[in-house]
């Protein structure tokens, strides 16, 4: 087994393909997939177990990531689609994969890193895990290169792990209504049509928190991979009108493709962004709250 630790002070937003395939081995290294398909994530679960990069765990976007269906925190009205977990059942699943503070996390998808490898990353970022990045191009870039893949589905050592969310930067619908009182950013994430309320394929109700912009995860990316960092910290930098990342709120449809933007922000060295956990689901879950459409 390789056990030598090369330098992964750039481990902590992105990770090439290449990076990765000389890493696989070390004994610090967790590898994650969390490919999911909204509506069906049999399926995608069922792809992992045919092919996957080697000795990846599996991170169920419904079942690992989110508070399951019925749970107390699935229940309240802002939660969203993708409620986010108790703290006691996201440590739980982190001890499941062998997780522990010191491990170096890599989780990829099959979505550009939008579903769901940067809600993985973020929850452990806001968990204070430095070491976790998303594999840039994800599983289509993985084999595009023909690396190495496998079916075998790793038995991991548990591991433990004690530590809390950082509430500070995980906001719920009032929070947000308060910050934009305040006169504070928030960015939503969706595709513009989905934000102008020209059409809503998921959610009952379409348009957007008002006040709100839009700033579409996509445009982060260039051929499947996420633009240079120099380039994104010059646009996300006037987005940010000379704020900090740490004034702003980014929000999608249900907190996942959000933390996408997440990451873009912090590869582009604005670190300190803020999510909207239910984001535009949660919104909506109460029917007294406003709504706006258009730009």
């Amino acid at each position: 087994m390789n056990t030598t630790k090369p330098d992964t002070k750039s481990w902590r937003t992105l990770i090439s393909a290449a990076e990765l395939a000389a890493a696989l081995g070390r004994d610090d290294l967790v590898v994650v997939d969390a490919r999911s398909k909204l509506g069906d994530a049999a399926t995608a679960e069922a792809a992992y177990r045919q092919a996957h990069i080697p000795g990846a765990r599996y991170a169920h976007l419904e079942r690992d990531l989110s508070a399951p269906e019925g749970t107390e925190a699935a229940r309240q009205i802002d939660a969203g689609r993708h409620p986010w977990p108790q703290i006691d059942d996201f440590l739980a699943v982190l001890g499941r994969w062998g997780i522990t503070p010191q491990t170096q996390v890599v989780v990829y998808d099959a979505g550009d890193g939008a579903l769901a490898a940067a809600r993985l990353w973020f929850l452990l970022r806001v968990l204070g895990h430095e070491r976790v990045a998303v594999l840039d191009g994800g599983w289509e870039c993985w084999q595009s290169l023909g690396l190495p893949v496998d079916s075998q589905v790793p038995a991991a050592a548990p591991g433990h792990y004690s530590a809390s969310f950082d509430a500070s930067r995980l906001l719920d619908a009032a929070q947000v209504q308060a910050h934009l009182d305040a006169g504070g950013l928030l960015f939503d994430a969706r595709a513009h049509e989905r934000f102008r309320g020209d059409v809503e394929p998921i959610d009952r109700l379409a348009g957007h928190v008002p006040g709100a912009r839009n700033r579409p995860y996509a445009l982060s990316m260039r051929d499947g991979r996420f633009r240079p960092a120099a380039e994104l910290a010059v646009e996300l930098s006037t987005l940010l009108g000379g704020r900090s990342a740490r004034e702003a709120v980014v929000m999608c449809g249900s907190g996942v493709t959000a933390c996408h933007l997440l990451l873009a922000m912090e590869h582009a060295g604005l670190e300190g962004g803020r999510l909207f956990k239910g984001s535009w689901s949660g919104w909506i879950g109460d029917p007294s709250r406003p709504i706006a459409k258009g730009d």
